[in-house]
């Protein structure tokens, strides 16, 4: 499995962990989002200064394991069940 892969899995993984731990929606979305910038930045980090990369291969890379994670989330929070209805 390559490690893209991995980060979007972790990402998913996190937002469930977050949803099933916080009851305000909205809430653990804005947390979830905070954290995922951080580790998915830090990923960027590591692939640059650790591992080769140029910036450009790794920002295209980052906007996948960032936008795919945050784009369910917040999808999650628009489409999902409203429990005040």
């Amino acid at each position: 499995m390559s490690h893209t892969a991995i980060m979007l899995l972790a990402g998913i993984a996190l937002l469930i962990l977050l949803r099933l731990t916080i009851r305000d929606a909205a809430r653990a979305t804005r947390l979830f989002v905070l954290l995922w910038l951080v580790v998915s930045i830090g990923n960027l980090l590591v692939g640059v200064l650790h591992a080769g990369y140029g910036w450009g291969e790794e920002a295209a890379i980052w906007l996948l394991v960032f936008g795919v994670p945050v784009a369910v989330a917040v999808g999650a929070v628009v489409f999902g069940p409203n429990p005040r209805a």
